[in-house]
């Protein structure tokens, strides 16, 4: 499994998750007000995104640990965006409609790192069995 492909992954899990927040969002709003309708899409596409990210992106085994440990990338990302739009807003003066887009561009390496590390950290299990020259020889 290669960065490059990990990457491609991430990427098309990212929208994934995008559209099913949205489309959750849109669903609950039919009966919830708007926030707490953005709170839990926003909890469940969390959690899909958590196994769409270890069974899909990096191949790995989900952990009750990973799981309590994923919503860690999604407060790199916050940190990351929230501190490029101010920057790009109030020190480099770009317009305040893009620099969300510039911003959340330039957290996806950031964000792919942090749920690397949270992912394929100590527990490096795959889903899938390693290839017969990959395996420690038996005995």
């Amino acid at each position: 499994m290669t960065v490059r492909g990990q990457i491609v992954r991430f990427a098309l899990v990212g929208v994934v998750n995008t559209g099913t927040y949205y489309g959750l969002y849109l669903a609950l709003l039919t009966v919830l007000p708007y926030v707490a309708a953005h709170v839990v899409a926003f909890l469940l596409s969390m959690v899909g995104s958590f196994f769409l990210t270890s069974y899909f992106t990096y191949r790995t085994r989900p952990t009750w640990r990973k799981f309590l440990l994923f919503p860690l990338t999604n407060a790199a990302n916050f940190v990351v965006t929230t501190s490029g739009v101010y920057l790009l807003v109030d020190v480099f003066r770009f317009e305040r409609t893009y620099a969300p887009l510039i911003a959340a561009a330039a957290a996806i390496p950031i964000t792919f790192a942090v749920s690397r590390v949270i992912m394929l950290g100590p527990d490096r299990r795959s889903v899938e069995p390693a290839p017969e020259e990959e395996r420690a020889p038996a005995g």
